[in-house]
């Protein structure tokens, strides 16, 4: 192990959830965390398209870096996370990224289907901080 070595990877963490309560978590838990990443975050699924495929605001790659993984709430207004899962594991240069969804939905449909389309972890949303934090601890180690 590198014990009280610096950390020299790091990793950019794409979040998608309409919800500002829940983005106001995950931010201060990837805070708390003190991972070795970034933490970018959208409010619905029609945005975390246009971020991965650089269009609207996010056309200029400077803006817009390509993440390491994906953090992706299921039930949003206008995309929801089921149709954006479905997109991104039909284009060629994200089928391989890395998706966690994170969730309330405990429906094993909502489960079956995102393992049909190969995410990574499906995670139900935690009840604690501390869980947050131990979560986004996990999530770094599948980013790298």
């Amino acid at each position: 192990m590198n014990e009280g070595k610096p950390r020299t990877e790091s990793f950019t963490l794409l979040f998608a959830d309409d919800d500002p309560d829940d983005r106001f978590l995950i931010e201060h838990a990837f805070s708390a965390a003190a991972l070795s990443g970034t933490l970018l975050v959208v409010g619905n699924g029609e945005e975390l398209l246009d971020y991965l495929f650089r269009r609207a605001r996010y056309a200029q790659p400077g803006l817009s870096p390509r993440p390491s993984c994906i953090l992706l709430d299921l039930n949003m207004p206008r995309k929801d996370g089921r149709e954006v899962l479905w997109d991104i594991k039909q284009h060629p240069d994200f089928k391989h990224l890395p998706i966690v969804v994170l969730t309330t939905s405990d429906s094993q449909a909502d489960k079956d289907y995102c393992s049909e389309l190969g995410v990574s972890a499906y995670v139900t949303k935690p009840g604690n901080f501390t869980d947050l934090v131990a979560l986004m601890k996990r999530i770094e180690v599948l980013c790298l």
